[in-house]
């Protein structure tokens, strides 16, 4: 049985999950989101003049804009934002977040932790999740901190080689 895909403007609420999501790394620079609703509610952030242009035609894309994320229903039934890497393109990091040393850097890429020794600096403020970049500010990921251990510092959650290691 197919199901069909829904499109729409991202609801009030749903923008608010987002925006609270952003808050705990910074402040959200994009403000026009849409949803794509099948088994997920993927978000997709899209530049409102390309969304005047979706809405007029007949055909539906699947996908529209940066994908940076996705609304499920965890499990103790309540809903939340689930971002990806590329969201924090659309945020000003300010806290949160650890510059890795370029050896360490690649070992996050390859899906491995990092250790303490690995982190020129960080800045982690309430938050277990940290996004993670290398010293010359590109986004490697997202990383969990993990302060009682100095082997195991950082754990990869996601990266930006997932991509190229996931089975076909």
């Amino acid at each position: 049985m197919e199901r069909k895909l829904r499109y729409r403007r991202a609801s009030s609420w749903e923008y608010d999950l987002i925006l609270r999501e952003a808050e705990k790394y910074g402040e959200l620079r994009h403000h026009f989101f849409a949803v794509v609703e099948g088994k997920f509610r993927d978000v997709y952030a899209v530049n409102e003049t390309v969304w005047a242009e979706i809405e007029g035609m007949p055909l539906k894309p699947y996908a529209y804009g940066t994908f940076v994320g996705t609304i499920k229903v965890d499990k103790n039934l309540v809903e939340k934002f689930y971002p990806n890497v590329e969201f924090f393109y659309f945020v000003d990091v300010m806290k949160n977040y650890a510059v890795l040393t370029p050896k360490a850097g690649f070992l996050f890429t390859t899906g491995k932790d990092v250790p303490r020794s690995g982190v020129r600096r960080y800045d982690w403020q309430g938050t277990k999740k940290l996004v993670i970049y290398d010293e010359n500010g590109i986004i490697l990921g997202i990383g969990r901190i993990n302060p009682k251990s100095g082997r195991k510092f950082i754990l990869n959650v996601t990266d930006i080689g997932e991509f190229l290691r996931r089975k076909r």
